[in-house]
């Protein structure tokens, strides 16, 4: 059986407060309306790191070096460790495990380096690199034709729920992940798995 992840809020949490601290001053700090208009474009690999970084300090007009806002901006990861022994026990069931993620070319690079159980999984799927992201159809359309899902055999887990409605559109076996209630997904995974 085939398995596709989410990874923020499924398989790391996110602490954006620690990035709004540094760069922002503040942990619950307004975010500028042009700088959140940057994440699409780099999460579909349309500008590149170095364009993100740049233009972000610029909106910011930030005096923070390259390298610091960079550390900022990889600081906001933690294991969610109840997934990881998920994730653990799907690969020794010899379960094809897929990321299927938007993320960015620093994040990408700092989790992959950083967790050594990304490993586990056979291939991801990263909006960066093809150009697309959720919950557009087209970022699912190629993870099918990319991966030969078939999607009524292909479980999807993802804690937004418009990501979930297009998993759930396309046929995918989708559920919609709460950090805050990690049972109810074992639950769901036990009626799922035969």
């Amino acid at each position: 059986m085939t398995f596709l992840f989410d990874i923020g809020n499924v398989l790391l949490n996110l602490h954006f407060d620690h990035f709004y601290n540094t760069v922002l001053g503040a942990p619950d700090a307004p975010v500028p309306e042009a700088l959140s208009a940057l994440k699409d474009p780099y999460e579909t690999g349309k500008i590149t790191c170095d364009e993100f970084v740049s233009q972000s300090l610029q909106i910011l007009k930030s005096d923070l070096s390259h390298s610091q806002f960079i550390s900022a901006w990889e600081d906001i990861f933690s294991l969610n460790e109840p997934m990881w022994e998920v994730v653990r026990q799907l690969k020794k069931d010899n379960h094809r495990l897929i990321l299927f993620s938007n993320t960015n070319a620093i994040h990408a690079r700092s989790f992959l380096a950083t967790y050594p159980g990304f490993s586990l999984f056979n291939h991801h799927h990263f909006s960066q690199e093809i150009g697309a992201i959720k919950p557009n159809d087209d970022f699912y359309q190629k993870a099918i034709t990319t991966y030969d899902l078939i999607p009524s055999e292909t479980l999807y887990l993802d804690d937004l729920p418009d990501n979930i409605a297009t998993g759930k559109r396309l046929g995918f076996r989708s559920w919609q992940y709460d950090l805050n209630d990690h049972a109810a997904c074992l639950r769901w995974l036990a009626t799922q798995i035969k």
